[in-house]
C-alpha cells in the first residue's frame, strides 16, 4: 500500500522483475535476429525489426493473460501477478516499436499522412484475402496505449475501480483483434509460421487456463449451504488453515472466512483496489493481506489500518462445536464484528 501516486512504484523485488524483463527482451530480440539472418540473409533492417517486435509482443501479450488464472490456481505465481504492470507497459513498448516501424515502412514513405493512408490505402473490408489488417493492428494498439498510460493507482483512484476494471478487461478485445490481425495478414503476406504457431498455442494455453479457472470457481458460487434459524452452514472449522480463510457464496456475493489467533472473522472477499480475492490471501501482522497488491484490511471490521481508508463489508459468525455458521445478511462496510472465538 502507499500513501500518495507515483508514476512507477519500485522496490527491491520489482527492480529485479524488471531486470528480468529487460534481459529477457534484449536476449529475445538478439536470438530472433540471429536466427533469421542465419536462414534468411536477405530480410531487410525494417522487417526484421517489424518481425522481432512484433512476435515479442504477442508472446509477451500471452504470457500477461495467462497470469491471472496461473496465480488463481497456484499461489507461487502471485509475485510475478504483483509485478504485472510492468510487464503490460513493457509489452506495450515493443508492440509501439512494431506498429512505428510498420507504419513508416508501409504508409510514412509517400505525400500522404501516415494514418490517413493507413485508414485509406485499403477499403476492401470485405474481402477475407484483402481485408486491411493494418488498420485492425492499430485499433488494438490504441487499446494497449490507454492501457499502459493508466496502469497506476493515480487513474485507477480517479476513473473508480469499476471504471478502471472495465477499462483493463479491454486487453481481450485488443487479444482478439491482434488474433485478426495476425491470421488475416497471414492470407495476404509471406506471414512467419512461428508467429502463426504462437498465436495457436497461445489462444489454446489462455482459452484452457481461464476455462480450468472459471470451472474451479464455479463450485465456490454454486456451493449451497443449508441454512438453519437464519444461519448458513458454511463448513467444519478444521477446513480452515490458520492464517488463512476459506471462500463461500453467501446471498450471491463471495465472503471469505479467516481464522487467526484462536478466533474467526468473515468479511467480503473482494478488495477494493483492484478487485483482488481476499480469501486467497492469509494474515500478516493481524491484517488480511490482498493477494494482488498487499492493500490490508482487519478481520474484525474491514477496515484498513490507518491512515489509509478501504473498507469492505464484514459478517457475523457463529461456532457450534466444531461447525461454522454465517448470518447471510452482510454489515455494513467497515463495521466492527465481534470476532467468534474457537
Amino acid at each position: 500500500m502507499g500513501l500518495d501516486y507515483q508514476l512507477v512504484l519500485w522496490n527491491k523485488h520489482k527492480k529485479t522483475y524488471d531486470k528480468i524483463i529487460v534481459a529477457s527482451m534484449l536476449l529475445y530480440i538478439i536470438l530472433f535476429a540471429t536466427i533469421t539472418l542465419i536462414f534468411n540473409s536477405e530480410t531487410s533492417i525494417e522487417t526484421l525489426v517489424i518481425r522481432a517486435f512484433g512476435s515479442l509482443a504477442i508472446i509477451m501479450l500471452h504470457i500477461i493473460l495467462i497470469i491471472g488464472p496461473l496465480a488463481r490456481l497456484n499461489t507461487n505465481v502471485l509475485p510475478i501477478l504483483y509485478n504485472r504492470r510492468h510487464l503490460g507497459v513493457s509489452m506495450f513498448i515493443a508492440a509501439l516499436i512494431h506498429g512505428g516501424f510498420s507504419m513508416f515502412q508501409f504508409h510514412a514513405l509517400g505525400n500522404v499522412n501516415p494514418i490517413y493512408s493507413l485508414f485509406t490505402s485499403n477499403m476492401d473490408y470485405g474481402s477475407l484475402t484483402n481485408f486491411p489488417f493494418q488498420v485492425l493492428g492499430f485499433l488494438a494498439l490504441l487499446i494497449l496505449f490507454f492501457m499502459a498510460s493508466t496502469s497506476h493507482d493515480f487513474f485507477l483512484g480517479n476513473l473508480s475501480a469499476k471504471v478502471w476494471k472495465r477499462l483493463h478487461m479491454m486487453v481481450y478485445f485488443a487479444y482478439a483483434l491482434i488474433i485478426a490481425h495476425v491470421f488475416l495478414g497471414a492470407f495476404q503476406q509471406e506471414t512467419s509460421l512461428f508467429t502463426i504457431g504462437i498465436m495457436v498455442v497461445g489462444f489454446i494455453v489462455v482459452a484452457s487456463l481461464h476455462l480450468v479457472t472459471a470451472f474451479k470457481e464455479r463450485k465456490v458460487d454454486t456451493t449451497k449451504a443449508e441454512e438453519k434459524e437464519g444461519w448458513l452452514e458454511v463448513c467444519n472449522i478444521s477446513e480452515i488453515e490458520e492464517d488463512r480463510a476459506k471462500i463461500f457464496t453467501v446471498e450471491n456475493e463471495r465472503v471469505a472466512i479467516f481464522k487467526y489467533d484462536g478466533k474467526l472473522s468473515a468479511i467480503h472477499n473482494v478488495c477494493k483496489h483492484q478487485g483482488g480475492p481476499l480469501g486467497e490471501g492469509k494474515i500478516i501482522d493481524g491484517c488480511i493481506t490482498c493477494p494482488w497488491h498487499g492493500y490490508q484490511y482487519l478481520p474484525s471490521n474491514g477496515q484498513s489500518p490507518p491512515p489509509f481508508t478501504e473498507k469492505v463489508s464484514t459478517y457475523e459468525l457463529k461456532l457450534e462445536e466444531t461447525t461454522v455458521y454465517i448470518n447471510p445478511k452482510a454489515f455494513d462496510e467497515g463495521t466492527q464484528v465481534k470476532p467468534c472465538k474457537i
